[in-house]
């Protein structure tokens, strides 16, 4: 089961997160905020390697007992992070990379709203119910 969904401007403030478990969200925000430094460093390297096609979706980020964090950034440094329980042993690799295009995409949607200010947090209920029902199927 997917524990939360969020969204990293390139600044790295926070621009979106969401949790299946609200007595949860403190930690789950916990381990979005601790796997930065691993995209940061991911982000750097692939520079190096591939100057012009760069991948997206970063992978597995981190692994706890608890939790499994998997991130992708955008071409505008725009962070997504996903973090997944790790009791759910049927979660495969294609489904997270579908989840992360899905998000994607909603939040390329919710940006080219003409009323956002880009780099403030994403307060559309509209993008906020699409990001929980991805949550809840997955």
């Amino acid at each position: 089961m997917c524990a939360c969904v969020s969204i990293i401007g390139k600044d790295n403030s926070p621009l979106y997160i969401a949790t299946a478990n609200v007595d949860k969200e403190i930690e789950l925000q916990y381990q979005v905020h601790a796997s930065l430094d691993v995209i940061e460093e991911k982000c750097a390297s692939s520079q190096k390697q591939n100057a012009d096609g760069r991948e997206l979706y970063l992978g597995l980020l981190n692994s706890t007992e608890i939790y499994k964090i998997y991130g992708y950034v955008t071409n505008t440094k725009v962070k997504f992070v996903i973090v997944i329980d790790s009791s759910n042993t049927s979660f495969r690799e294609n489904e997270v990379r579908s989840m992360f295009r899905n998000l994607h995409s909603l939040y390329t949607d919710a940006v080219c709203n003409p009323f956002y200010i880009p780099g403030e947090p994403l307060t559309s209920k509209a993008f906020d119910s699409n990001v929980r029902n991805i949550i809840t199927t997955n």
